[in-house]
């Protein structure tokens, strides 16, 4: 007789708890080789979101660089990335409070290098030739301006010797040097393109006097996009572009570029974020890299000499900040059983050693959903992608008489993906008896220029469709409830949450964290990265404004038939609250039942630990109401307005 028990689907109880989750988690970012050691950094929720820089030294001993009271962070572009550098042990990063560089060692504390103003840094690189770092800097001290980018340098015994070196772009990332420190790369791009659409590769000399001269752009222009311009260790360029409609690996060689590999796959990522890795080499021949291929990342080598290219047989499925450095790889790696990772693998035997797991918690796999990749159909003859987590649990056998509720997940960006790698806010969901698909929507990085193109001029429409077809594809199949179906995202994923509850009649119900919901306010009150990102998404400002108020969901709540629960920090530079709060207030009107859940110092997505655990389970907590289950553990109830 089996001890499994029948009990309705949501109503499972289960070891994947919110306080497992932000106790026992942190964020892995920016991996960083300095002779025989590795420095990462974390995002401790337990800390209040603080970024520590930790070290790992050849003996496995684990070191935290970033004392008490410093936040290893920058806020370039917002969205940060590449906050540190490490040169001999001596570590130069951006603390997130005054956004200043400092400078450190193991022996030495923090000590400023640059000045007290409004200004901010990132993608350092150290040029021990001439005793200082090159980065990007992004000047905020002329107010109601736009900020002004450029690249720096910065004289390491003199924080007064701060000069321009590159000016005249709207923005500027990934300064990279060549070995023997004679030349200098590095990426521009102009309003209104996103790093996505259009960036350049400039090459310059590097003079006596430390500046730069004889120009070139490499590579690139408005519809070509290059991604992390990097130096062969015998001083050759080498860099990612999709001129071919995928992202792949080319050199830039005595004046001549070469396609090193022709493949449809992405070698490139979108660069939301400073700092990023996709390839790197552990000697002049030999370079490591990884790439997403129908739906799985993969790691490779490239013999650049002979073009061999061979996979080596990992059991991830997820890769990212790849470096490489005396025989072996360090790199995140991740899989549907094992959350985000440090790892390790010796170039030569291939064998390989986790040294950091993002969530340091043993789960028995038993209670783990394992993604299905699929392929849909949607709107105009075409195909999307999704991975769908069917409810597992091993403690529960799903009632004969009941489809699972279903959980629609849109990421962010929107031009970002999902991966397979092990979440535990989605098996959070799964293991209590929720079906979840995580959609990578027509826009969605991984697919080609041409799938990414999509969503050109029509955000609030394919993401949408695709959303809502990859449900309906769940629905036909028989595989969820399609009376307990909800759709939630965050940041533009929150927009495209709203708006299929706005103008399509499909979803039962809707959480939305930090979302958009006016587009003609956001266009007119972001940062400066993202100021000009709607004129691809939805056409140029003010002269579409009309098209900006049909695609807003605040002038449309007309159309809102289902109760919705909006989470949002009140200090959020890219979505102000304004944006939730006035959606908050139409649904009221609307009379329909909504719940608003705001945070006292919270920026563009939570990091403090008592608040990620606060969305989970007051998410929760609104669906138990609104598609009537029981809930198994305690939850703090949410004020629902509106619920009859």
């Amino acid at each position: 007789m089996s001890d499994l028990q029948s009990t309705p689907y949501g109503s499972w109880k289960s070891p994947i708890t919110a306080d497992l989750i932000v106790g026992e988690t942190v964020r892995l970012g920016q991996i960083v080789l300095d002779g025989e050691d590795i420095y990462w950094v974390e995002m401790r929720p337990a800390e209040g979101g603080r970024n520590v820089i930790v070290k790992r030294t050849a003996d496995g001993k684990l070191t935290d660089m970033t004392p008490a009271g410093f936040n290893a962070r920058t806020r370039v572009h917002e969205y940060g990335g590449g906050a540190f550098a490490v040169n001999k042990g001596t570590i130069y990063f951006s603390h997130d409070n005054d956004q200043r560089i400092y400078k450190q060692t193991s022996q030495t504390a923090p000590k400023s290098l640059t000045p007290e103003k409004e200004y901010r840094y990132a993608d350092a690189v150290v040029d021990a030739h001439r005793n200082r770092l090159i980065c990007v800097r992004e000047d905020h001290s002329h107010p109601g301006q736009e900020a002004v980018n450029s690249l720096l340098s910065i004289n390491l015994d003199d924080n007064n010797d701060c000069n321009e070196i590159a000016t005249g772009g709207d923005f500027y990332s990934s300064p990279s040097l060549s070995p023997d420190g004679k030349k200098l790369a590095w990426l521009t791009w102009d309003h209104p393109n996103m790093p996505w659409d259009g960036t350049e590769l400039w090459l310059a000399e590097i003079t006596e006097d430390s500046t730069l001269s004889n120009h070139k752009k490499v590579a690139g222009g408005i519809a070509e996009s290059i991604f992390q311009p990097q130096w062969s260790p015998d001083g050759v360029l080498y860099y990612v572009s999709d001129k071919s409609g995928w992202w792949n690996l080319y050199c830039w060689q005595n004046g001549s570029i070469h396609h090193l590999l022709e493949k449809e796959a992405e070698f490139g990522l979108p660069q939301w974020i400073f700092g990023m890795s996709t390839y790197a080499f552990d000697d002049s021949s030999r370079l490591v890299c990884t790439y997403f291929e129908k739906g799985t990342w993969k790691l490779a080598l490239l013999n650049t000499n002979t073009r061999q290219f061979d996979n080596i047989d990992l059991p991830f499925t997820h890769f990212d900040s790849v470096k490489a450095e005396n025989g072996q790889a360090v790199f995140f790696a991740g899989s549907p059983i094992l959350a985000n990772a440090v790892v390790s693998l010796d170039l030569k035997t291939h064998e390989f050693k986790i040294l950091r797991k993002s969530a340091d918690v043993a789960l028995d796999s038993t209670y783990l959903s394992r993604p299905e990749t699929i392929e849909f159909r949607t709107e105009q003859g075409r195909t999307a992608h999704a991975y769908f987590y069917p409810p597992q649990n091993r403690d529960y056998d799903p009632p004969e008489d009941e489809l699972p509720p279903l959980i629609v997940k849109s990421h962010g960006g929107p031009t970002a993906a999902t991966s397979t790698a092990l979440e535990l806010k989605i098996q959070f969901w799964t293991s209590r008896g929720f079906a979840v698909l995580d959609v990578n929507y027509g826009g969605s990085t991984g697919y080609g220029r041409e799938y990414r193109q999509r969503l050109n001029d029509n955000w609030g429409i394919v993401d949408i469709d695709d959303c809502v077809n990859a449900a309906k594809y769940l629905v036909e199949k028989q595989l969820v409830d399609p009376n307990r179906t909800a759709i939630t995202g965050g940041s533009a994923g929150g927009y495209t949450t709203l708006s299929a509850l706005t103008f399509r009649d499909f979803f039962k119900a809707g959480a939305s964290y930090y979302g958009v919901s006016d587009l003609e306010a956001l266009t007119k009150d972001t940062h400066k990265f993202e100021s000009r990102y709607l004129d691809c998404l939805i056409g140029a400002y003010p002269e579409m404004k009309e098209l900006y108020i049909a695609r807003s969901p605040i002038h449309h709540t007309g159309k809102l038939s289902c109760p919705i629960i909006l989470f949002q920090g009140l200090e959020d530079k890219v979505v102000p609250p304004n944006q939730a709060e006035m959606m908050v207030q139409a649904l009221r009107s609307q009379r329909l039942p909504v719940a608003y859940v705001a945070f006292e110092g919270e920026q563009h997505g939570f990091r403090k630990a008592e608040n990620v655990k606060r969305t989970l389970e007051a998410e929760l907590y609104f669906y138990s109401k609104i598609f009537g289950f029981e809930l198994v553990e305690k939850i703090e109830p949410v004020a629902i307005e509106n619920l009859q």
